[in-house]
């Protein structure tokens, strides 16, 4: 299991959930909801993420990727993977670094039914859904980080795919 605390991302169209974990990679806790850019493209969002990240020293970045039950892809699978490649462009930009000094590290993890699963938490602890529309983000981001935590644990390596910006076209066709 790497050493380092690691965010919890859950992708919404209007929201994102932010968990985070302790240091030994044991725990994932709510952290915060982050407005969701309105046009999809603003800054704001990846920005305050990004600032969650160095303020927790995060060495990792671990975003849900939404397929449907049977692993097809669905447009929210389509958003979840430019989100993350924003995050990854503006933190190569950014220059953000972990303490260990590597460039930060952002993974897609497969997040079937983890709004699902999370709801059920909410809800076996007394809260309904309409009074926890701030919190389901955070729980969902919980869970998908909680996945990826035990994942690593159990297998003995990083769980998901990590996000590769794509090089730039130097020089065209010839």
């Amino acid at each position: 299991m790497r050493h380092g605390a690691r965010l919890g991302v859950d992708v919404g169209k209007a929201r994102i959930g932010v968990a985070r974990c302790d240091p030994s990679g044991l725990l994932a806790t709510p952290l915060e909801t982050v407005r969701r850019a309105r046009d999809g493209v603003g800054a704001d969002d990846v920005r305050r993420i990004l600032e969650l990240a160095d303020e927790h020293e995060a060495i990792e970045l671990v975003v849900g990727l939404p397929l449907g039950l049977s692993g097809h892809r669905t447009a929210s699978t389509d958003d979840a993977e430019a989100f993350a490649l924003r995050l990854a462009e503006a933190a190569a930009t950014r220059g953000n670094r972990p303490p260990a000094g590597d460039p930060l590290s952002i993974r897609l993890v497969d997040e079937r039914l983890s709004t699902v699963s999370a709801q059920g938490q909410l809800r076996q602890a007394g809260r309904s859904s309409r009074r926890s529309r701030e919190i389901i983000d955070q729980a969902a981001a919980v869970v998908i980080l909680q996945h990826a935590l035990d994942a690593e644990r159990a297998l003995g390596s990083p769980p998901g795919t990590v996000v590769e910006m794509s090089e730039p076209d130097v020089g065209g066709p010839q």
